[in-house]
């Protein structure tokens, strides 16, 4: 009986382990073309958002303190940020607008990476993509 048990636990971790490694496995997929990421697409992707959340965090403390919201040069002219303009082969850019801003990562050139050709974040700190 232990043995019963012990052997039906292992298929059932089993089972679990690898519906875990399935549902993984698609989120490394672009969802409208089916095709796999490569791993540095990945890497860039998540360095795009990092950077994203960073300035739009950096824009709210702006406002807070200034008044108003800034540019991406006021911002780092003023010293409350540090991030490149740029991480290729997406450019930074601040949109703003009188209720609010949009920072947006616009990706240059053709890629066939799988990576989507613009991600913005708002004041929500909500992601957004565009094929």
């Amino acid at each position: 009986m232990g043995r019963a048990f012990g052997f039906l636990s292992l298929i059932l971790g089993l089972g679990i382990g690898m519906y875990i490694y399935s549902r993984q496995l698609q989120s490394t997929t672009n969802p409208a073309t089916g095709a796999a990421a490569t791993p540095q697409a990945t890497i860039n992707l998540t360095g795009v958002k990092t950077d994203l959340m960073s300035i739009a965090q950096t824009e709210r403390r702006y406002f807070a303190t200034e008044g108003k919201y800034g540019t991406l040069d006021e911002m780092i002219e003023s010293h409350y940020l540090s991030v490149a303009r740029q991480r290729p082969p997406y450019s930074y850019e601040v949109q703003i607008g009188s209720s609010g801003f949009r920072v947006v990562a616009t990706r240059a050139g053709d890629d066939k990476s799988g990576s989507p050709a613009q991600i913005s974040v708002d004041e929500n700190l909500e992601f957004q993509t565009t094929e």
